[in-house]
């Protein structure tokens, strides 16, 4: 299946430990980068998170992003470990009794490291719920670029027979084309005074012949369209394989418009190049 680099998904997973959304979106890229954006307790994810993306997608800029929220809960709740604060509170009386000054401060004993604290979460069971919401995630974001590569495919199968249209319509008219210039030739021969060498002016046709003949660029350009055709069927990352076809197309569409010598190749040579052109910029996004 032909991929497009341009898409978006979203996720969003919710837990007796809170909620969690995440979001991935990409753009054209000539090669893979990512860009993650998460909350600082999830930092240690990033490494995981890039390799599975580097397993599944091959070009483009993708941006990840995950939300996350804590539920509303009495497990969040602070909570007082009386008999640390008891031990510091006797400490603080008797060190008031010994110096015989001084003030006790109730705000500097909660202070005191371990003394309140939250309920932790059970953080293992927190990434292991979000890795699966990930994977759902690309899943979404896989097919997104998928139904939108299909777009894409259909698109330049209707270009490439646009392309065979303007190749028939050449061979159509070069019998006609290249007669005319016989004709042409020869009549300007015939009111050339003296005798001419019937060898000679056999030769001069055959030259102005191979100058005009574009046949050799016809067939390349039903090569080129039957190789576009397989390519788009085979599917898989082609992005760059098409691109270069791109390039070979526009080789023999610049030759035959060189090589034109009436208004109707022009017009061909003309419209192959904005055929040519529309499907280089859709393969832009193909992955």
């Amino acid at each position: 299946m032909i991929q497009s680099m341009t898409a978006y998904a979203r996720i969003e997973h919710k837990a007796q430990w809170g909620t969690a959304s995440w979001e991935i979106r990409s753009v054209n890229q000539r090669y893979l980068e990512t860009y993650l954006r998460l909350p600082e307790q999830f930092r240690s994810f990033e490494p995981v998170l890039r390799d599975r993306l580097r397993k599944r997608l091959n070009r483009g800029k993708i941006e990840v992003n995950l939300r996350y929220e804590l539920a509303d809960n009495s497990s969040n709740e602070l909570q007082l470990n009386q008999d640390l604060a008891k031990q510091l509170l006797s400490a603080a009386n008797w060190l008031k009794q010994e110096a015989g000054q001084g003030e006790l401060s109730l705000t500097d004993v909660l202070r005191w490291p371990g003394v309140l604290s939250a309920a932790e979460q059970d953080m293992d069971s927190v990434g292991a719920d979000l890795m699966i919401a990930f994977d759902s995630a690309i899943d979404q974001f896989i097919e997104a670029r998928g139904r939108e590569g299909e777009a894409i495919k259909d698109m330049l199968l209707t270009r490439l027979d646009g392309v065979m249209e303007q190749v028939n319509v050449v061979r159509e008219h070069m019998p006609t084309v290249m007669q005319y210039q016989r004709d042409k030739l020869t009549n300007r021969l015939a009111d050339i005074t003296g005798e001419l060498d019937p060898a000679r002016i056999e030769q001069e046709m055959v030259l102005l012949a191979q100058k005009q003949d574009v046949a050799e660029e016809m067939d390349r350009l039903e090569a080129h369209v039957a190789e576009a055709r397989r390519i788009l069927k085979k599917g898989g990352s082609e992005g760059r394989r098409l691109d270069f076809m791109m390039q070979e197309f526009n080789r023999e569409s610049n030759t035959l418009a060189s090589k034109s010598i009436s208004a109707e190749i022009t017009s061909a040579a003309v419209e192959l190049k904005v055929l040519i052109e529309q499907m280089r910029e859709q393969i832009q996004n193909v992955e």
